[in-house]
């Protein structure tokens, strides 16, 4: 009797790399001449067109395959035809060749040749088209029928199913690789080089940002193009955001249990290929176009002075686990690209998506570097936000500060040199970090946003967290050098409600994606106004748009960089669905008709104007933590503290319960100098905080803190396109309403 392993699946197409005419269906099928290939070089990796010996063009095939017993790279032609081609060389682990006369455009892919043995982890699968994990561009879409895993994924036994090796090729099946010629010097881009501190990030989808966007044309919806149209464009600069953070562009997989309930992975946390741009959002062509028309787009952000930052997932990939498709990685080098667990069958998993790249070994390290700085170089972009970044961070199992990929990071004189935003959690143990990165990191920070959205709901025990998170939050950055900016104050993101629903539901509805709503977190931290989901009620919609402005107003307001998700600005709704990354629909995409709707663009004329008064004011925006101290012979501070009765907090007062916090900034104490070395000086500003349902009355401080107050903002006012004006004496009760934010500037 066999053994599980030993048994194989019917074979349905020739064996790989036989070089023989093909039986198909009792045909014999013409297999093209296999060309010459020459030795070329280890470097770079991947396929890279050039100029070989004797002025010969032709492309360079460089693959690290440590474990490999042979390497073939298969070149298709426009009728799918495969030209199977042995590289023989093999130079530290890498198999190299050099094949004249393949030129840019060509689609390609590697079969890779070893042991089978899945109880030490080898998966070797010459069947299996392989996409090049270094591959530029790419051509078709992962679909995932039978043929493309590496195992026989129907077998009757599940619980061995992964150890039955599967003979089938899955070449006609999944896309290939394309070579692409890089050569763009971007002498003509100009980088915006944005100051941490003066940043504002705006989150937002490529697809999802332009899909329904009036002004661009419909074939330029959801595309590259489409976000370097002059009509997304002028939205990003009237609103004032400095940046933006696009939702991953490195080309992804849809899962299998998303496919069989016919929706696809919108979000494109799934990566599969670290180099190329997803192909999905090109409106030019997949045969390489796609990479300068993200180019394209890339120059025209940093035209009108904004950057661009990366969403990556470099902490797993879309094969996922021994029971996932063998797509590139698990049929190159299992064991070298993936952390497995003691039984080498199973691989461990500190992402929730089955697997977790081993960043510990030296060629994964490489892979995440090489492509972090082509992203740089080459496309041009501006920084990255690293999902899961603890993932990252771990040596062998736990998270470590000191781990090889951040020390890399740290001396590279590309990266180093970027912007760097952590999401500073896994799901493993030990996986939360918020507050533990080194210095040149900054992080999203949850606490924050938990902070926020607690005190806005009134379910804050006392205002000592909300103190914090409001000034920076020193507690958790403010060693090693690091700055305030070393915080992403965010209230929402793409995970989770859009900040419209944080307002609207109470708890999530996710029927959508077909998992009876068990997806997506049960921690929204959300208030509803007292009405679940949209209503006609006047007046629940008039306090859901004044909470809305609050949270908005104390986001901008904040000490560190503040993140904005596209259409919050607008009161986009994903109808309570806090997990939409299945949606590429109407929930998912930004509605632009929200702009004709007064109450909305009155909401978009607020954000707008706090992003510009951030702009203009720099003790909204500074440089160093607030010292709290006297710095002056009258006792004026950089940071003071209020009660409603006009006095400063005691520190009883920290603990006491209370809805209203009173926060003074001075102008006159900020750290550093500007570029010709003049000291700062700004306005001071005394920001009043009131969650409670009531209106309350709040003493203003008088001198040495000022003399007279004028109200700036003031969120219960829906119209704001004019500063409200309103000039106080100092040491008079004014009223603050219920629910509203209160922005003064010392006159």
């Amino acid at each position: 009797m066999t053994s599980a392993a030993e048994q194989r699946a019917p074979a349905g197409e020739p064996a790989a790399g036989s070089g023989q005419p093909a039986a198909v269906n009792g045909a014999r099928r013409a297999v093209p001449p296999v060309p010459a290939v020459w030795p070329g070089a280890p470097t770079p990796l991947g396929a890279r067109f050039r100029v070989g010996p004797d002025g010969v063009a032709g492309t360079n095939f460089a693959l690290w395959a440590a474990g490999a017993e042979a390497v073939r790279v298969s070149l298709f032609d426009e009728q799918g035809r495969e030209t199977r081609i042995p590289l023989t060389e093999l130079t530290h682990e890498i198999w190299h060749g050099f094949v004249p006369g393949v030129m840019p455009g060509q689609r390609y892919g590697y079969r890779v040749d070893g042991r089978w043995d899945p109880w030490t982890g080898a998966r070797w699968n010459p069947a299996k088209l392989l996409l090049d994990p270094y591959a530029r561009a790419v051509d078709g879409e992962f679909g995932l029928p039978p043929e493309v895993y590496g195992h026989v994924r129907d077998w009757p036994d599940q619980s061995v199913a992964d150890t039955v090796r599967d003979e089938r090729d899955s070449a006609p099946y999944v896309p290939k690789g394309v070579v692409v010629h890089d050569d763009d010097d971007w002498s003509d881009d100009r980088r915006p080089k944005t100051p941490w501190a003066d940043s504002v990030i705006y989150e937002l989808h490529v697809r999802g940002f332009t899909r329904l966007h009036p002004g661009i044309p419909e074939e330029l919806r959801g595309t590259y193009a489409g976000l370097a149209h002059p009509a997304a464009v002028e939205h990003l600069v009237k609103l004032g955001v400095t940046a933006v953070e696009l939702l991953p562009v490195h080309q992804f997989a849809h899962e299998d249990h998303l496919l069989r309930r016919g929706l696809k992975n919108y979000w494109g946390y799934n990566s599969i290929g670290y180099f190329a741009p997803h192909a999905a959002y090109a409106a030019s062509g997949t045969t390489g176009q796609q990479v300068g028309e993200f180019k394209r787009m890339v120059r025209a952000l940093h035209a009108a002075g904004i950057e661009v930052i990366l969403d990556v997932v470099y902490n797993h990939t879309a094969e996922a686990g021994e029971l996932g498709p063998t797509l590139s990685l698990k049929g190159i080098d299992n064991r070298g690209y993936y952390r497995l667990q003691d039984d080498a069958r199973r691989y461990a998993d500190y992402t929730g998506c089955g697997n977790t790249l081993h960043v510990v070994q030296p060629q994964v390290l490489r892979l995440i570097t090489d492509s972090l700085r082509y992203w740089v170089t080459e496309m041009g972009v501006d920084g990255f936000r690293f999902d899961l970044a603890a993932a990252l961070a771990r040596s062998m199992h736990d998270v470590d500060m000191l781990s090889p990929f951040l020390a890399v990071i740290a001396q590279d004189p590309v990266l180093r040199r970027v912007k760097l935003i952590a999401e500073p959690w896994d799901i493993g143990s030990g996986g939360y970090q918020v507050g533990a990165f080194p210095p040149l990191w900054t992080e999203w920070n949850d606490r924050y946003r938990n902070a926020v959205r607690d005190f806005w709901r009134h379910a804050l025990p006392d205002v000592r967290e909300m103190g914090y998170r409001l000034s920076g939050s020193s507690d958790l950055y403010a060693w090693g050098g690091r700055r305030p900016y070393a915080s992403v104050n965010f209230v929402t993101a793409h995970d989770g409600f859009t900040l419209r629903d944080l307002v609207s539901y109470g708890t999530k509805h996710n029927e959508a994606n077909g998992e009876n709503n068990r997806d997506g977190t049960d921690d929204n931290r959300s208030w509803n106004c007292g009405t679940e989901g949209e209503t006609d009620d006047a007046r629940v919609r008039a306090l859901r748009r004044r909470q809305l402005r609050n949270l908005l107003t104390t986001l901008l307001l904040s000490t560190g960089v503040p993140m904005l998700v596209a259409g919050d600005e607008l009161g986009r709704t994903q109808r309570g669905n806090n997990n939409a990354y299945c949606q590429d629909n109407e929930i998912g995409w930004v509605d632009w008709s929200l702009l004709r709707e007064p109450g909305w663009r009155a909401l978009f004329d607020l954000t707008s104007r706090l992003i510009a008064l951030r702009h203009r004011h720099p003790v909204l925006r500074r440089r160093a933590f607030f010292s709290g101290r006297a710095q002056t012979a009258d006792g004026l501070r950089d940071l003071a503290w209020f009660t409603s009765r006009g006095a400063e907090m005691t520190e009883a007062d920290w603990y006491a319960p209370a809805a209203t916090l009173g926060m003074y900034l001075s102008g006159r104490d900020i750290p550093g100098r500007d570029e010709r070395g003049a000291p700062v000086v700004d306005d001071s500003f005394l920001a009043v905080l009131h969650a409670g349902d009531r209106p309350t009355g709040f003493v203003l401080p008088g001198p040495p803190w000022a003399e007279r107050y004028e109200v700036v903002v003031d969120t219960s006012v829906e119209e704001q396109a004019q500063a409200p004006g309103t000039v106080h004496p100092a040491g008079v009760e004014i009223t603050v309403p219920a629910r509203a934010v209160l922005l003064l500037r010392v006159a």
